[in-house]
């Protein structure tokens, strides 16, 4: 499917025109058989006390999923004991929604953060998902509200607006696209070749910056005074990425001295980041990617040395999986929303169907114009 001008609408696609990136994972049956599987793959990174634990809960909820055809999407920032033994599929949140968007079960389970179970509810209004977490949030999700987008298109009128997936479904219900940090550039390139020199990127401001960068265009960032007023750049050129001033509290802690503190020990290092980290990181690093990216090139690289910047649940997962290659660990931070998800409240979450998410029905079907977008963009 091509891209779709802003603006126009588009048909629901069938959930079968969205093909499945990656096979259901099947897990042991047993305690004994679940923990020698967890330590062939996790035992180097996680204490074999927790693991012993682990097992009991997650041979559990593997059971009982089964018995309420349930199924269980993980988030590549999932510590890794629940990463590797409940999670029917894994992945970022475009290859996530792709898989929510086919979803074949009565009861979706999403081990990641709120913004992401609604996008799974928008693309499965009529099943049950959960959310193994009374909380859930985001900071960057936080950092914009619909009415801002609202004044933003008042500001900027026609200018098409594209909003980074890492958003709450009234933010989506505003825009003309959704997009990832993986299809972010491809989105605004088709844009600028369609005729619009101009384009709205919400809310991460560095992801917008580099995704700026990229196409060689100027950017400029709005936000909100003391009063909640919008406040934009005196000066706002008619070629430019117009970004927000929302930044992820995990990403925007990386730095350039962290980058050459590693290079200093390391002379042979591959710095690896993400593009929620600031342009300066970005370019001082070797490579910057989604998760899905990330993961893709240490499995690919050569066997050495390299430092990921990103969140340390995915550092301990990627490691796990790449034994042949040493992970620096020279940053080391988690994602307190993330971190909020354990098996145990995975288990609670399927035994009680509790914290189901609900989205408003009509801002659920605009959302969802935005949402097909991305998924068909790809």
């Amino acid at each position: 499917m091509g891209f779709i001008p802003p603006n126009a609408p588009v048909a629901q696609q069938s959930v079968a025109s969205y093909p499945l990136p990656m096979e259901k994972m099947e897990y042991p049956t047993t305690t004994r058989e679940m923990l020698d599987w967890l330590r062939s793959r996790v035992g180097d990174v996680v204490p074999d006390i927790e693991l012993l634990d682990a097992a009991d809960v997650a041979v559990e909820i593997n059971a009982l999923k089964r018995e309420k055809k349930a199924i269980i999407l993980g988030h590549n920032y999932m510590e890794p004991s629940l990463y590797h033994s409940v999670c029917d599929y894994v992945g970022d949140s475009l290859g996530l929604s792709r898989i929510a968007a086919n979803a074949d079960c009565n009861i979706i389970i999403f081990c990641g953060v709120r913004f992401m179970a609604e996008t799974a509810k928008i693309l499965n209004p009529n099943r049950l998902v959960l959310l193994p977490s009374s909380k859930g949030g985001c900071s960057l999700a936080s950092g914009i509200v619909a009415s801002d987008v609202r004044a933003l298109k008042a500001q900027f009128p026609g200018v098409p607006v594209v909003t980074y997936v890492n958003t709450y479904a009234d933010v989506k219900a505003e825009s003309d696209y959704c997009c990832t940090s993986s299809n972010g550039e491809a989105v605004v390139r088709h844009l600028i070749e369609e005729g619009h020199p101009r384009i709205i990127f919400l809310p991460d401001e560095y992801l917008g910056a580099n995704v700026a960068a990229n196409c060689n265009l100027p950017f400029v960032s709005a936000g909100k005074d003391e009063k909640g007023s919008l406040v934009v750049p005196a000066e706002v050129p008619e070629a430019c990425v117009i970004g927000w001033q929302a930044r992820c509290e995990v990403h925007e802690q990386f730095t350039v001295e962290d980058v050459s503190n590693a290079r200093d020990t390391y002379s042979d290092v591959k710095v690896i980041s993400h593009p929620e980290c600031s342009p300066e990181v970005v370019e001082a690093s070797d490579y910057s990617g989604s998760t899905t990216d990330l993961i893709r090139y240490v499995q690919e690289m050569e066997a050495g040395r390299y430092l990921l910047l990103t969140e340390c649940s995915m550092g301990d997962n990627i490691a796990a999986e790449n034994p042949g290659r040493e992970m620096i660990r020279m940053c080391s931070i988690r994602c307190p929303h993330m971190n909020e998800i354990r098996l145990t409240d995975t288990l609670a979450a399927l035994t009680n169907e509790r914290y189901a998410v609900e989205v408003d029905p009509e801002v659920s079907a605009r959302a969802r114009v935005a949402l097909d977008r991305m998924i068909s963009i790809g």
